[in-house]
């Protein structure tokens, strides 16, 4: 027998009213142009809970001329939005983050149900998401230039920053709202169109965002959705249209090196926040009582579907025991269930497909003389969870540490000096973040500048911030995405020399 939880869905998978109320309101069709329309194949796609494997909506599947009809838009309505004031821009921008406030539980609970993460986490998303919209629309009446004199003399330079011009922005599915907020409001407050490809697993949030924005006052062909279960076949003749002038991916590794090598024949612009491997080391100085709630947020945010979520666990051999027993016992205590069930800590991995994978990993870990101290086991009959799993003796060449892991299991590695731990942590193709725990500051500042990626999380769990820049290295990735340096890259530098 089932019953109803706090935002009215039921604890056994079955729709509540809130739940079916809200999908009501959704859009479900193409937003191009400041239209929703069908996709002109006609064709559907099915949109499900990974935490019961039940339809939740069918959308619009778009084809290849619809997504030449989201650029036309596009470039239709660039020239005017570039020339519209920033402070404008800034305030539609405002307004936005308004109303996704005031929206704030239909967002959450729109996530929780197409992608699987927690309530209360869903509720974090929107908060983090929507500081977007306010950062940048604060910096879109910031944009400058700069004036000098020529050194040599005779002449004045001016510099002057404009918008790059229409902007493709491929989305992941794991976290449905920021990744759209972190490349549409930049793009926006810089004077940039976009058309939009949301993840087919999770497009409904987008699709409620357009909505939001639309209400906000963003003008017609501003912002373009394009929903499609073919995403390479649509979005490659974007790429090679030499109208588009920007591509902003975020991703596997692997797609973005296919992404960049299609964007080379036009030579657009490029921004790729791909795939990440972070190190999460322990030192024997460290607080241990931070050191594993640190070890908490950065593992099991979003389930361990994250790209900046900690993947291997170095830990220095005097703490080593104690710290992987403190983690275990946290790990195993959390909740896992449906999203919108009260209390519940963990939601189900994306498919069927991600939970197999993980499942996999830990088994050929343990296969070869890893020891599972907590979880290490798919659990329930519907959906696709897995138990938050902390592995220890993990082998040097198992995948759990070789390979980016989309999941709740925390590989434990001991290491004796700081420079081994160094050399294990920098030991990837990888560098997105790491993160570090040790009390001594000089160690930390040694530590911080030798760790090869775009971010570093010291003594914190947490980094992200809509203030910050965020991006990595390696195969992780170039550009950044929020702080001062995200609206640059949607913006070009033209130089003018004028004599006096």
């Amino acid at each position: 027998m089932s019953t109803t939880t706090t935002d009215g869905t039921t604890t056994d998978g079955t729709t509540g009213a809130r739940e079916r109320d809200l999908l009501a309101g959704v859009p479900t069709g193409l937003f191009i142009g400041g239209v929703w329309r069908e996709g002109s194949g006609g064709g559907r796609i099915r949109v499900e809970d990974p935490a019961t494997g039940r339809t939740l909506a069918e959308i619009a599947d778009g084809t290849v001329e619809d997504g030449a009809a989201a650029l036309d838009a596009a470039v239709a309505a660039q020239a005017s939005w570039a020339r519209t004031p920033t402070r404008e821009r800034g305030e539609i921008l405002r307004r936005a983050f308004d109303l996704v406030a005031a929206r704030a539980e239909d967002f959450a609970l729109l996530m929780t149900l197409e992608m699987g993460k927690p309530l209360a986490e869903a509720r974090g998303e929107v908060a983090y998401g929507n500081e977007f919209f306010r950062w940048f629309s604060e910096e879109a009446p910031r944009i400058a230039g700069r004036y000098a004199q020529n050194p040599a003399g005779g002449s004045r330079l001016l510099t002057m920053k404009q918008p790059v011009g229409p902007v493709l922005a491929i989305l992941p599915w794991n976290f449905p709202l920021a990744m759209g907020t972190r490349k549409i409001a930049p793009a926006l407050a810089a004077g940039c169109t976009i058309v939009v490809k949301p993840a087919t697993q999770t497009p409904l949030t987008t699709l409620l965002l357009a909505q939001v924005l639309a209400e906000a006052g963003v003008p017609d062909g501003v912002v373009n959705v394009l929903t499609s279960s073919t995403t390479g076949k649509v979005t490659a003749p974007l790429i090679a249209d030499r109208r588009l002038r920007k591509l902003t991916f975020t991703g596997s590794t692997p797609v973005g090196k296919k992404l960049v090598e299609q964007s080379a024949e036009q030579l657009l612009r490029i921004s790729m926040e791909l795939g990440g491997n972070a190190p999460f080391l322990v030192f024997d100085d460290a607080d241990l009582d931070k050191a594993v709630d640190g070890a908490m947020a950065a593992k099991m945010r979003n389930q361990g579907e994250a790209c900046t979520a900690a993947n291997r666990f170095y830990v220095q051999r005097g703490v080593a025991e104690e710290f992987s027993r403190r983690l275990a016992e946290r790990m195993g205590s959390l909740v896992v269930g449906r999203g919108t069930e009260d209390g519940s800590q963990v939601g189900p991995l994306i498919d069927a497909r991600a939970r197999d994978d993980v499942a996999q990993r830990v088994e050929e870990a343990v296969g070869a003389g890893a020891r599972v101290l907590t979880g290490g086991r798919a659990v329930g009959e519907a959906g696709y969870f897995y138990a938050p799993t902390v592995v220890v003796d993990v082998p040097a060449d198992a995948r759990l540490l070789t390979e980016e892991t989309f999941g709740p299991v925390a590989p434990v590695v001991v290491f004796d000096t700081e420079e081994e731990g160094l050399a294990l942590a920098n030991d990837t193709e990888y560098g997105l973040i790491a993160y570090a725990f040790t009390q001594g500051l000089e160690r930390g500042m040694r530590v911080a500048e030798a760790l090869e990626t775009g971010m570093v999380g010291l003594n914190a769990g947490v980094v992200s911030n809509a203030a910050a820049p965020f991006g990595g290295v390696k195969a992780s990735g170039f550009g950044r995405e929020g702080g001062l340096e995200g609206i640059e890259e949607y913006l070009e530098t033209k130089y003018v020399n004028f004599p006096l």
